[in-house]
């Protein structure tokens, strides 16, 4: 199941190694949180800004979308500058409802960091995509 992770270097670059343990099953009083990060700014060559935090929700519950969550950090649209980024979606477990800070900068954001602080363990999902910036002569 991990396979994409370790191919794309998520699982090492942003996240140890773990085994994912949610299923699209329904389950009650069960909140989750998710992040959203870019382990590749400004770009992955030399990701010297490693990482840059694009979204956090937290008090997901288990039964529904990000949607129905807290926004502690609001969405930002992934813009790659250089080269193809990753952009890296992680659930984990919450215990509980918590209230979790905003981070003072989006960049050099640690989701190992984040994880540890809010008591998180490792995620039980992740999910990643890659994107690259549009050239002027592909637009129309």
């Amino acid at each position: 199941m991990s396979e994409p992770l370790v191919v794309g270097r998520v699982i090492g670059d942003v996240i140890d190694h773990f085994t994912a343990n949610v299923k699209m099953t329904v389950t009650y009083h069960s909140n989750r949180k998710q992040v959203m990060t870019d382990p590749d700014v400004p770009g992955p060559s030399d990701p010297y800004l490693r990482e840059h935090l694009h979204w956090i929700v937290t008090d997901i519950p288990g039964t529904t979308d990000a949607t129905f969550g807290r926004e502690v950090v609001n969405y930002e649209m992934p813009r790659p500058n250089i080269g193809i980024h990753r952009f890296v979606f992680l659930l984990f477990k919450q215990k509980g409802r918590q209230t979790v800070a905003s981070p003072a900068s989006r960049d050099k954001f640690n989701t190992r960091k984040f994880a540890e602080e809010n008591e998180l363990g490792l995620p039980v999902a992740a999910v990643f995509f890659n994107a690259q910036r549009e050239t002027a002569a592909r637009r129309r």
